[in-house]
């Protein structure tokens, strides 16, 4: 390094974003522990889909900025052909497990990596609906959709290397961009009125969220789906938010959120933390019908919406090591 540099001044990292890869024929997801709330008990992994970034920190590459050194640097190409190519020596059977071999790929090969962080977001494709041959309809083992779904898995990784080996730090799972509406079920009553309020009390609304909830792992080994049976598949929080939002009559948002998390937790004892952004997106009344009140007509509201958060840990230890991360729907 030059004369003059000192690396406590900066703070770098380089990666690439969004490395997209389709496998097909992937190790099954099997031995599931089932919930209530959830049909699901394992996948496929037929064709799995998602997008890969990744960040490398460290000053170990600072030398490339202060004068154009690039010894130490491994180029970006170089990660996308990594991920592309972990993707297929990857044989366990999930997203965060594949996160984990990518990571500990890059620590272990090249000495001058030592912190990385990385996501993954899902690219839906569900099997498509076909006939079966005998009058019914199964999952194709062929045919997959992409025009279905608008929420998804994600999950974040930190991983570092520690008395020489690569380990993970922190992390975060997730399943982002669901999108329900409740068309009756749901109140928000008793706020505050004075002079700057317009909005009228509904002791029955129809509620319209878009919804991210987040969760973390007491034992980190679990979030690798090694062992199935303590790991938590992300549809199963989607449909876990489903029956809550389905059964219980909130008088907010907060609420809502409140339940869900506190359900979570009951269900998922292995979880140490649940985290939730939702988006009040109900639309406005404009039209009742003269001779059955149930029937209405609803449209856009004013663009701007409410945000509503709840980070809600199992116990009050303080948090588990990790960071926020915005996902775009």
């Amino acid at each position: 390094m030059s004369d003059g540099v000192h690396p406590d001044r900066y703070e770098i990292s380089y990666g690439k974003r969004t490395v997209p890869f389709h496998r097909v024929h992937g190790t099954p997801l099997l031995g599931v522990t089932p919930i209530p709330e959830s049909p699901f008990t394992g996948r496929s992994n037929i064709l799995v889909a998602a997008e890969v970034d990744i960040e490398v920190f460290g000053t170990e590459f600072l030398p490339a900025y202060t004068a154009g050194d690039n010894a130490n640097v491994v180029a970006t190409d170089s990660m996308k052909n990594i991920i592309l190519k972990e993707a297929l020596a990857y044989e366990g059977s999930t997203l965060e497990g594949y996160l984990a071999h990518v990571g500990r790929h890059f620590i272990t090969t090249y000495e001058q990596v030592s912190d990385i962080a990385l996501s993954i977001r899902e690219l839906p494709f569900p099997a498509a609906l076909v006939p079966d041959g005998e009058g019914a309809f199964d999952d194709s083992a062929v045919l997959f959709d992409a025009s279905g779904r608008t929420d998804a898995t994600v999950a974040t990784l930190r991983m570092r290397r520690i008395d020489r080996e690569p380990r993970v730090t922190a992390h975060e799972c997730g399943r982002v961009g669901l999108k329900l509406l409740k068309i009756t079920g749901s109140a928000f009553t008793s706020f505050i009125r004075d002079e700057n309020t317009t909005l009228p009390e509904r002791r029955d609304r129809p509620l319209f969220i878009f919804l991210d909830v987040f969760w973390t792992y007491t034992d980190v080994h679990d979030l690798l789906g090694e062992t199935a049976i303590a790991y938590v598949p992300a549809e199963q929080v989607r449909d876990l938010c489903g029956a809550v939002f389905h059964e219980f009559v909130s008088e907010s948002i907060q609420h809502l959120v409140h339940e869900i998390g506190n359900r979570m937790l009951d269900r998922f004892p292995q979880l140490a933390e649940v985290r939730f952004v939702a988006q009040n997106r109900t639309r406005d009344p404009f039209f009742t019908s003269e001779t059955d009140p149930s029937v209405k007509v609803y449209s856009d509201p004013f663009p701007a919406y409410g945000e509503i958060t709840l980070r809600l840990r199992r116990t009050d230890e303080g948090p588990v090591e990790g960071w926020t991360r915005r996902w775009d729907h």
